[in-house]
């Protein structure tokens, strides 16, 4: 994440990791060169919102099978979830 959003905050431990690997993987997706050094501010707000559009996107898409799969409890991702709220 971010080094300015303070708001948003990881809920489980070691889900950055695995968060900011998302984030590349959805960045090469739709055809943005990750930075190398792993500083996102010289990149237009646009490529990063549609970056984060992806991300809930893909992250509802993951809850929506897991709810029709039955791996999902009530009230929460049964311990498979991306780990992040705001």
């Amino acid at each position: 994440m971010g080094s300015g959003q303070r708001s948003n905050r990881i809920l489980v431990r070691g889900a950055e990791q695995a968060l900011d690997q998302f984030k590349y993987e959805i960045a090469r997706e739709i055809g943005l060169q990750p930075p190398a050094d792993g500083y996102w501010g010289d990149y237009p707000a646009r490529q990063c919102g549609a970056m984060g559009g992806h991300m809930v996107r893909r992250m509802i898409q993951d809850a929506e099978l897991r709810l029709a799969q039955g791996t999902v409890f009530p009230g929460g991702m049964g311990g498979g979830g991306y780990g992040y709220t705001r």
